[in-house]
């Protein structure tokens, strides 16, 4: 009997971990676009979820910004059928330009899934993304001079998302795609230098010469050790709001004897709820609400986007629409 590759085992080790909590009977849905991480988490499903008892589908979307997408998207359906998944469809979306084209494909694609996700009543979807993702993913928040929330990265687990391949490398996604002679697709979009991961993706291998080969490692460990971190400070945010809600608004005083940390976690949360869209909350808006709480010298009302605006009646902060 010809000896497993490493690749394919770590691969498929990491697919058990992330669904073992499931019922039985119940359905994955892989989300593929034919490159090699998200086709090596599709084979390794494959094997492993009918032995675990459950029903693999997938899922490809063509997000219709080249020539030929419709006929790849096809391929890549043709071989999970021949595979043995069910269901498969291929979802066509149609990208808009809100927060620049990688956002824009990026919310299509994940409405896409997620409706998927309703149709077939699936218990979980799946998403390749890898260790080496995770390190550009930190980069990037760097790059912006991102907080807590942007330095904790990807998670593994949030609502019906899985990924189950953050603490593998995109080395062996490649490996294991080789080994098991994957039809592997290599999308254009992955080398256009116009989009910002692409740059770092390409910069990574310059910064492990002069940092040290275990940088991608390192940068996943830091994200998940923010991570943790972040949700220890949300469990007490949430406390410190539950005692500061007031009418729909915030108490001024029971969110100023709070350390900022704090503090800045419950506006966040508070202002997302109210209608802020997290693609457009920036941390100035989040400061200059909370300059409301302990900086209060009788400004205005502070002007959020979406139309929002945030003001101090006496110990109260309330959030109203303007337009």
């Amino acid at each position: 009997m010809p000896r497993l590759a490493p690749s394919v085992a770590r691969i498929r080790s990491a697919v058990r971990s992330a669904c073992a909590d499931l019922s039985a009977d119940s359905l994955i849905l892989v989300a593929c676009s034919g490159g090699p991480d998200s086709m090596a988490l599709a084979a390794a499903c494959a094997f492993i979820a009918p032995r675990a008892g459950h029903r693999c589908g997938l899922i490809t979307v063509d997000h219709r910004l080249q020539a030929g997408s419709d006929r790849q998207a096809e391929r890549v359906a043709d071989w999970a059928r021949e595979t043995g998944f069910d269901p498969v469809e291929v979802a066509t979306v149609t990208v808009g330009t809100a927060g620049g084209p990688e956002a824009a494909a990026r919310d299509s694609r994940y409405a896409a899934l997620r409706s998927a996700a309703d149709r077939f009543d699936a218990a979980t979807v799946l998403l390749g993304h890898t260790r080496d993702d995770q390190a550009e993913t930190v980069l990037l928040a760097l790059s912006r001079g991102a907080g807590p929330h942007g330095l904790s990265g990807m998670p593994s687990r949030r609502d019906r998302w899985r990924r189950p391949l953050l603490d593998v490398s995109r080395a062996d996604t490649v490996a294991a795609c080789d080994a098991l002679e994957l039809p592997v697709w290599n999308d254009p979009h992955n080398r256009a230098p116009e989009y910002a991961r692409v740059r770092v993706r390409e910069a990574m291998p310059h910064l492990t010469d002069a940092l040290g080969v275990k940088l991608i490692a390192n940068l996943a460990r830091t994200a998940r050790l923010v991570a943790e971190d972040n949700s220890a400070l949300e469990s007490l945010a949430a406390r410190v709001r539950g005692r500061a809600t007031v009418d729909g608004g915030l108490s001024v005083g029971e969110l100023s004897s709070n350390p900022r940390a704090l503090r800045t976690r419950v506006i966040r949360r508070w202002l997302l709820d109210g209608g802020v869209r997290a693609a457009d909350l920036a941390s100035v808006h989040i400061d200059t609400v909370d300059d409301l709480v302990v900086d209060w010298h009788g400004q205005r009302a502070v002007q959020l986007p979406g139309g929002l605006s945030v003001r101090r009646e006496r110990d109260r902060l309330s959030l109203t629409t303007t337009v």
